[in-house]
């Protein structure tokens, strides 16, 4: 259901160093260089912060998390998960920040303050590589992603529009 005062915190998460596992921070990126959203829309880069993030995560209504999602399928293949299928679709063995991830949103839900939770992400081909680029086949998904978290953030309550473009970059200047 849309509710307008939702305060939405779309996080990004990942280890921007090591290729794919950093894809949900490059979908943070690219929504904050291109969008402008309403008010009550809030874009983090959560990096690798674990623990650090609980005080955000606490003040928001709603938290969508952009991330590297093992779900066993094809690199490329973009997910929804909500509650219930995140245990099982996350490895903390894979992933020291998916770790860091779910302990932070445990210790939110004890303490009372667990927000409503969507994660969308994408499966990797490489997050064991060192590199600051993403694989061409998760790179090409990218902007799906950016669409799918802007439906999201709109079935929430959330408002976007394109960022204005500079009048110099455009040749205009």
């Amino acid at each position: 259901m849309k509710n307008t005062n939702n305060r939405i915190l779309v996080l990004g998460v990942g280890n921007i160093l090591r290729s794919d596992e950093g894809v949900g921070v490059r979908a943070v990126e690219k929504l904050a260089r291109e969008y402008v959203f309403s008010e009550n829309v809030t874009l983090l880069d959560g990096g690798t912060q674990g623990m650090l993030l609980m005080g955000p995560i606490m003040e928001a209504d709603v938290l969508v998390v952009a991330d590297a999602v093992l779900g066993g399928g094809e690199p490329g293949s973009i997910y929804r998960l909500t509650g219930a299928d995140l245990p099982l679709r996350i490895d903390p063995g894979k992933s020291p920040h998916q770790a860091d991830l779910l302990d932070t949103l445990t210790y939110c839900d004890v303490l009372g303050a667990l927000p409503e939770l969507v994660v969308l992400g994408v499966e990797p081909q490489d997050m064991d590589g060192v590199g600051l680029e993403l694989t061409p086949v998760v790179a090409r998904r990218l902007p799906d992603l950016v669409r799918l978290l802007l439906r999201e953030i709109e079935r929430l309550g959330g408002a976007w529009s394109p960022a204005e473009r500079d009048a110099e970059a455009l040749g205009a200047g």
